[in-house]
Formats: structure tokens, C-alpha cells, sequence
């Protein structure tokens, strides 16, 4: 059997493989060499000015065979087997699908928008031009909100499944071998494509299917059964079950169950704004002060803050990222982030959000369980009446939004579409400016330099999570009162980032094989 050992070393040691050998060495107290190593951790420690990376080492003996532990994932052929009806093409509905594929059932993943490549030439069009797709966008196509958002991999949702197999099936389609060892493991949005159209792949060539540009109407209910989809133009999909896996962003699909006395039901979520640093900014608060130099990524941050009994924090931090348009509808105004591998744009950003509860809302006692969405969405609309048009997003250097003063001017900001100058602190709602106030103010006591009018907040980061959630039995899975229909995934309130709806979509595609074998 291996032994695992643990070495803590200066960053430019832990880069070198002969220092690397030297530390184990010195730690077992024998001379082992690198061929009988393997990194199975890696993270850092910044937590003091001596700055270390932490390594996990197994060690092998002479006669032991350095095997991977990769699990073997067996996709039958199922051209011919029972159909299951998935909606959405995110990772909830990727994943779901190749875990149906190994659980011998046909996927039939229908997609309302377009597949990787025609979609980025729709998201370049939206970044330089400010030109929408409704239907193809940074949250809406193959790959699903998690393509062009970054792909960081980290969950702390790791008691609902099994987070490690879906790590290995990235790896195993394209992504390199650091995101099984690292701490906080990463792709990137450039690499994101590849590795979601070899995921598909996967899935047409042992006989599923998927359908691009096709959006889900009603859903097809017989004999109080979910047994297929009715698509906009009247075609029929009909399978033995249908997972619903369609993301945050599809606001129609809430109000399309609602419509057909499906149960749906509001639930707190979280909006504010997306604040920007410079990059070497961050390195130095986050690193104490010393130049990141080459043996250190880009620092990261969290932040979290109670401000007057709701929790304001940071979302979705991107070192060395880019701020970008994440709207789905016309007239409206979303932003996020996201970073490509190398993380080297200059800049780092992150949402910074507080805690929305359903008390929150206004007039959530007349708007019943779509009141947080129609709060969403008006957020959206004022955002872009303060905005230039064009996807142009309304921006406010951070001290002066602290200091309820209009900003004269902008530092420069990664927004490909670009800012405007806008004072966010006299058109945010109360509820969430105040707290981003006094949250902001915390943060910049607890990180020196946070504070700074070289930072930019720009509005709205409103897309956190659903703000509506689709019940389920939490043992079957499945709707309450609609057997056979599996709400799966972030839209469905169940998860959040890529990893844990991909784990969500493996359950749930385990829980329809259970349904139907029963």
C-alpha cells in the first residue's frame, strides 16, 4: 500500500520536482525518488507572510505498481433502450445524461440553445457589439451557464454525491490532470468548449440524442404521469421520464409549471453587484504585501459579512478574470465573471451580493411563488435604464458608491461591452445598498486596500441562483404531486456551480434507473 505523506514548501520549491524529492525524503527518512511519487493534493496556505504550498505525496514502494485510480465509467449502447427525456444541456443534464448511459437508458437531452461553436460566435457578438441572443448566450446553449462562467470546479456541497467522479469525467474528456489534486481546482473558459463537445460526444455515439434549438412548451402529463415534452413548434418528445434541468436563467419554464397547476415555490436567493480590482491590487493585500512573482497564482478571496441580519458575501470570485454580460432577456442588464486558464487578464472580480428572503420582497404576498423572480427581473430592467444600451452596464467607482457621491469618471474596467457612470448607491434598493454599503466598508477593514476608488462595482449581479424552487421527494427525487418528472440542478434549487449540479444530475439520473427498474 502507498504512503501518504503531507510537505509544506516555499512556492519555488514546491516547483521544483528535485526539491519535491528532497522534502520526502527528508520526511520518511530514506531517499525516495520522483518515479515512485504522485501529487494527489495540492494547495496553498497564504494565511501569513510566509506563504506555503502543501503537497500530498503518495509514496510507492519498490514492488508497487503506480496504478491510476480513475473509476472506469462503462457507457452501454443504447440507441434502442428506453428513452428518458432530459431538458437542458447545462452540466445537470450533461452529467444526468452519461450517468443514464451507463445505467443502459436512452438520454433524449433537448436544448433551447445553439451547440458550442455557433454559440460562441453569439456570445463574441454580444461582447463587442451588444447584440442578444435570447436564446444563445452566456447562459443559454451547450455546456449550459457553466461554459463561459470560468469552470471552477470547487463545491462545498461534497455530502450529496460524489464530487470525485465528476472530476474524473472532465479529465477524461480534455481537462487537464491538476484539477484531480488541486485545492480549488479550475479550467477555464477557453477550455470549457472543448471538453463540453467531447461530453457530447460521449453521449451520440452509444445512440442518445440531443436537440439544439428546441425550447420546451408544456410538458406532456398522461395518466398523472410525466411522459414526454411538447416543444414551441408542436413537435412531441415523449420518453419514460423527463429531468428537468434547465438552469436559473429560464424564467419561463417557472412560470410554464406554474401555468399548468404544477407545484413551484419561491425560495430565498441573493443580488447585488460585481466589484473589480486591479489583479496585482488583490495579490498584494491576499500575498502580505510581496510581488505574486512565478510560482503563485492570482489571488483569490472570500468574504462573508452579517449586515443587519442578512448575510452579505462575496460570489463567484475570479481572479485574473473578466466581468462579463450575462442577461437572457432584451432590455435588461446581468453581469458576472469569468476567467480564462491562465487567469492573466490584469483583474480580479466577484460578486458581491446580500442575502435575499422572501420577506424581502415587495408585494411577495400578491405575487405568490414567482415573486422573487419578478423581483429579479425588475432589478434587471433598472439596470439597464440606467445603462448606456447596448448591453453597456451601469458602473460607480467603490468608494464613491460608500460615499453616496456620483463618480465623475471610470477607471478602466475588463466589461467587454463597456460602462457608464452611474450612481447605483440612489437606484439600488435600500435593502441591498445599505448592506453593500456597511459590507463593503467591513471587507475593506478586514482586507487593507480593499476599499479603494481604483475598484469598480458594477450592476446587477442578480443571477446567484434560482430564485424559485421546484419541489421534490427528497428520497425518490421526483416532483411531489408529478411522478415521473425529476427537477434536477441549479434551476430546480437544488445546487449551485458546476459541480454540484453535475453530482445532482448523476443522482437524479440514478433515481429515474430506480423509478423505472421499480
Amino acid at each position: 500500500m502507498p504512503e501518504t505523506v503531507f510537505v509544506d514548501l516555499a512556492p519555488e520549491r514546491a516547483a521544483d520536482p528535485k526539491e519535491v524529492d528532497r522534502a520526502v525524503s527528508e520526511k520518511l527518512g530514506r531517499r525516495v525518488t520522483a518515479d515512485r511519487c504522485r501529487i494527489v493534493r495540492r494547495s496553498i496556505d497564504a494565511r501569513t507572510a510566509r506563504i506555503r504550498v502543501r503537497l500530498g505525496i503518495q509514496v510507492f514502494g519498490d514492488g508497487e505498481t503506480i496504478a491510476s485510480e480513475q473509476p472506469i465509467f462503462e457507457y452501454q449502447e443504447v440507441g434502442s433502450a428506453t428513452p428518458v427525456i432530459v431538458v437542458g444541456a447545462g452540466p445537470a443534464g450533461i452529467f444526468a445524461s452519461l450517468r443514464l448511459l451507463e445505467a443502459g437508458l436512452k438520454p433524449v437531452v433537448i436544448e433551447r440553445g445553439k451547440k458550442v461553436k455557433p454559440r460562441r460566435r453569439d456570445v463574441a457578438a454580444l461582447n463587442r457589439r451588444g447584440i442578444l441572443d435570447c436564446e444563445s448566450n452566456y447562459a443559454f446553449g451547450e455546456g449550459g451557464a457553466g461554459t463561459f462562467s470560468d469552470g471552477k470546479l470547487y463545491t462545498r456541497s461534497k455530502k450529496r454525491g460524489d464530487h470525485v467522479r465528476v472530476l474524473h469525467r472532465f479529465h477524461q474528456h480534455g481537462a487537464d490532470a491538476r484539477i484531480l489534486v488541486d485545492a480549488h481546482p479550475h479550467i477555464g473558459s477557453n477550455r470549457l468548449p472543448q471538453i463540453v463537445s467531447a461530453m457530447r460526444t460521449t453521449i451520440t455515439s452509444h445512440g442518445g440524442e440531443i436537440h439544439f434549438g428546441k425550447k420546451v412548451r408544456r410538458l406532456k402529463i398522461a395518466g398523472g404521469r410525466a411522459v414526454g415534452v411538447v416543444l414551441d413548434d408542436g413537435q412531441q418528445m415523449e420518453g419514460a421520464a423527463v429531468i428537468l434541468a434547465t438552469g436559473h436563467s429560464a424564467g419561463d419554464i417557472y412560470r410554464m409549471l406554474a401555468d399548468q397547476g404544477i407545484a413551484v415555490e419561491a425560495k430565498p436567493f441573493a443580488m447585488g453587484v460585481r466589484v473589480e480590482h486591479p489583479q496585482r491590487l488583490i495579490d498584494r493585500i491576499q500575498y502580505h504585501g510581496r510581488e505574486r512573482g512565478a510560482f503563485l497564482p492570482p489571488a483569490a478571496y472570500s468574504l462573508v459579512r452579517q449586515i443587519d441580519g442578512r448575510g452579505v458575501y462575496s460570489f463567484c470570485m475570479c481572479p485574473g478574470g473578466i466581468v462579463v454580460p450575462a442577461a437572457t432577456q432584451e432590455q435588461s442588464v446581468v453581469v458576472n465573471g469569468m476567467s480564462f486558464a491562465k487567469r492573466n487578464s490584469g483583474y480580479a472580480n466577484a460578486g458581491i451580493v446580500v442575502e435575499t428572503r422572501l420577506e424581502d420582497i415587495p408585494d411577495m404576498q400578491t405575487t405568490g411563488p414567482l415573486g422573487g423572480l419578478l423581483y429579479q427581473q425588475s432589478l434587471e430592467r433598472t439596470a439597464f435604464e440606467h445603462s448606456g444600451g447596448s448591453m453597456v452596464a451601469p458602473a460607480q467607482r467603490l468608494v464613491d458608491f460608500v460615499a453616496n457621491r456620483a463618480s465623475t469618471s471610470l477607471p478602466p474596467c475588463s466589461y467587454p461591452p463597456g460602462v457608464a457612470a452611474s450612481p447605483l448607491h440612489q437606484w439600488l434598493p435600500e435593502a441591498i445598498r445599505l448592506r453593500l454599503q456597511a459590507g463593503f466598508k467591513a471587507f475593506g477593514s478586514s482586507m487593507k486596500g480593499f476599499l479603494t476608488n481604483d475598484a469598480v462595482v458594477v450592476g446587477v449581479e442578480s443571477r446567484t441562483s434560482s430564485p424559485v424552487r421546484i419541489p421534490r421527494d427528497p428520497q425518490t427525487l421526483q416532483h411531489g404531486s408529478v411522478p415521473g418528472l425529476f427537477p434536477c440542478g441549479e434551476g430546480a434549487g437544488y445546487a449551485g456551480g458546476i459541480v454540484s449540479c453535475a453530482v445532482d444530475g448523476e443522482r437524479v439520473a440514478a433515481a429515474v434507473a430506480g423509478f423505472l427498474q421499480g
